[in-house]
């Protein structure tokens, strides 16, 4: 059903009722504040009807409609929005932690989020049938819309990716992600060649399969984009776009002169403003999404000055994951002072990124990248402290809101049933207890939870966090 059939069921709900007949809903929710996330705007002291797990009716207090309601939830001074998806996690670590990651699916909806994107892993199957479970009501946790296995090339570094080399291997790496019943691709860059990274693209823009990708610094940001890419993951290749030696550095790493890492500082020094004003420009007319992954950045940057030893929610991780976390922490612990001194100065750069590509109009994702091996980054909670890291560059509250509800929703194609608050679209919802148009912390100050139209109080949330704790 398209938007203008929505406007209309919404109307002839609204104004319709020639009979006399009451409204019925399963559930109503009276005197609340709805935080229209596509305008940025607040609508005060209006009222909810669901029926199961779709929106029926929005009006004001002052309707005079009549209507009977299984359930009223009175939400005097709080605040609803849609609730919220996290574009970027990964379950993964080999079939030892297929249960550490299953069990980790509560804490998601403990924190609000109502969906999440797997950006690939190597527990397809499990994945799968946790998302049937989970969408038949059989198991607590977030809508997953997943990648099923990542495509690489040969020797690829992450496990249970499918290599891809030749044009024949492009076809059937897709059909096999077809017919799994994947809802999108990724592609990887840790040894994929810039042939089979641009023919997978092309092919799947062809049969009309959304596309998500780390990018192999031999290829041209402008080829990907121009490509059909559907959504560029972390800000490292959005800033080589903006360099103005980006095409004499992607002919250095064909040529084996230049690496990934060692690239980074002639990219920082030849930032160009106009040039990134074009890529911008580029990103916002081939309708690519940016995914900045802010929070995993500083975690992994400022490692050394800070400790996570005792961080509370290291309580909730198995501790099989945990161990997966050693990798990345020496790594960050290890790095020369040079090193650490680049990454801090990326981040710095990344962050100015950020409100720039929004100002442009490119349509931002808000993404955690917690899973296995991506140290202290924790499931629900870490959406949380990325919706803080936008706001901390400058984005609006409401931008940032966005990008963690309706632009989820649009890059999953999924906006004319979810992603705001609106007739017809289901009525996942996050209830507040104070204003996060006003301080994008209020987030985390969750009052109720309403997922697959069942109401989730705060207790309820809160047991759900106790019932992941090891």
């Amino acid at each position: 059903m398209n938007k203008s059939k929505f406007l209309i069921v919404g109307l002839i709900v609204l104004f319709g009722c020639s009979t006399g007949e009451p409204l019925r809903f399963d559930l109503l929710i009276s005197n609340v504040n709805i935080i229209d996330v596509e305008s940025g705007t607040l609508l005060q002291n209006q009222q909810i009807g669901i029926r199961g797990d779709t929106i029926q009716w929005i009006a004001s207090m002052k309707s005079r409609q009549s209507y009977e309601a299984n359930e009223t939830i009175d939400a005097q001074d709080k605040y609803v929005l849609p609730a919220l998806w996290d574009m970027h996690v990964h379950f993964r670590g080999g079939e030892s932690l297929i249960d550490e990651n299953k069990n980790l699916l509560p804490l998601y909806t403990a924190y609000g989020i109502s969906g999440v994107r797997d950006a690939g892993g190597d527990l397809t199957p499990s994945v799968l049938e946790w998302k049937r479970q989970i969408t038949a009501g059989n198991l607590t946790g977030p809508q997953i819309f997943t990648s099923g296995p990542k495509l690489d090339g040969p020797r690829a570094t992450w496990a249970g990716s499918i290599p891809v080399v030749t044009p024949e291997d492009i076809v059937s790496a897709i059909d096999s992600i077809e017919s799994i019943g994947a809802d999108y691709i990724k592609i990887y860059d840790s040894r994929i060649s810039k042939e089979a990274y641009l023919g997978i693209i092309k092919e799947a823009t062809r049969r009309g399969i959304t596309t998500s990708g780390h990018m192999p610094f031999t290829v041209m940001l402008e080829d990907a984009i121009d490509a059909g890419l559907g959504s560029i993951e972390h800000l490292y290749y959005v800033l080589k776009g903006c360099s103005s030696r980006e095409a004499e550095i992607t002919q250095a790493v064909i040529n084996g002169e230049l690496g990934f890492w060692s690239s980074f500082e002639q990219l920082m020094d030849s930032y160009d403003e106009n040039i990134a004003a074009a890529t911008f420009e580029r990103l916002k007319a081939n309708n690519t999404f940016v995914v900045p992954t802010l929070h995993i950045g500083s975690i992994l940057t400022l490692m050394k000055d800070q400790s996570h030893e005792n961080d509370e929610l290291l309580g909730y991780i198995g501790d099989g994951i945990i161990q997966t976390y050693a990798g990345r922490v020496r790594g960050a612990l290890r790095a020369s002072e040079s090193t650490t001194a680049r990454n801090k100065r990326l981040r710095g750069m990344f962050r100015d990124l950020v409100p720039k590509l929004e100002q442009a109009g490119v349509l931002l994702l808000a993404g955690s990248d917690g899973g296995a091996s991506n140290s202290y980054v924790y499931p629900g909670f870490s959406l949380h402290k990325e919706l803080e890291e936008m706001v901390a560059t400058g984005l609006s509250t409401a931008a940032a809101l966005r990008t963690a509800t309706i632009n989820g929703a649009r890059f999953m194609k999924t906006d004319d049933f979810t992603g705001s608050i609106t007739v017809g679209k289901k009525g996942d919802l996050l209830l507040l207890n104070h204003n996060p148009l006003d301080e994008i912390r209020n987030t985390q100050d969750v009052y109720m939870m309403i997922s697959n139209g069942q109401v989730l109080s705060r207790p309820d949330l809160d047991q759900l966090k106790e019932s992941v704790r090891k």
